[in-house]
């Protein structure tokens, strides 16, 4: 049976949930923080809503990765392996939100407790997602910004259009195909969560735990053969 790599339905959730967030939340970003820059500025000059979420986001992400670090750092000093606790507060998490989205939403075009609550509890699922990605699985390519991965793509593909750097055509062949595989899961993640909301932008909270759980059993299925 082939499995999807772990970093696959990572990008995937990431696409899903930065565009569900967006979408449901006033034109949040829950993954990739540093874009409520620009919708903060655009929502004082539109006098638009959300601005509230968009000015917590990025402490409250900073925070969840720093206690995630540490939380990480301590549970390796004991011999214990990390990644399957953070999947499980980050499932914790979207699980919460989910509940608090069905209860209280659809959410509209003005902020409220309810709506600010569910978008700091998305950030802080992706803030985890981002911390376990640079502890965990810093070779595979980024899951929630593709910026620099298609970058690299491009460089990639000049390299092996004019063939330069001969010796390394192996090696970059296989990151092509890695980073290219990260980039369509990611976009389709965000297809998905368009897809999402437009059908119910109420459920469309309920499918991040679903992702989740796939990837907890993705990385338990990987880790099972190694220990037998």
């Amino acid at each position: 049976m082939v499995r999807p790599p772990l970093s696959a339905v990572l990008s995937f959730n990431g696409g899903y949930v930065d565009t569900m967030g967006f979408l449901a939340l006033t034109g949040l970003f829950t993954a990739h923080v540093t874009g409520n820059f620009v919708t903060l500025g655009a929502a004082i000059a539109q006098g638009a809503g959300g601005a509230v979420a968009k000015i917590l986001a990025l402490p409250v992400f900073c925070i969840v990765v720093l206690v995630t670090r540490l939380v990480d750092l301590r549970l390796e000093r004991h011999g214990r392996s990390a990644l399957p606790i953070l999947l499980s507060i980050k499932l914790a998490l979207f699980v919460a939100a989910a509940v608090l989205a069905i209860r209280h939403g659809p959410f509209d075009q003005t902020e409220n407790l309810a709506s600010i609550v569910v978008g700091m509890t998305l950030v802080a699922a992706m803030a985890i997602q981002n911390a376990l990605h640079r502890a965990h699985m810093a070779t595979q390519p980024p899951t929630t910004l593709m910026t620099g991965t298609t970058t690299q793509i491009m460089l990639d593909l000049a390299d092996l259009l004019t063939g330069g750097h001969p010796t390394d055509a192996v090696a970059v062949k296989s990151r092509l195909l890695r980073m290219g595989f990260s980039v369509l899961t990611f976009a389709l993640g965000c297809a998905c969560g368009a897809l999402a909301f437009m059908l119910s932008p109420v459920w469309c909270f309920a499918v991040p735990p679903v992702l989740v759980i796939i990837a907890m059993a993705v990385h338990l299925a990987a880790v099972k053969p190694l220990a037998t």
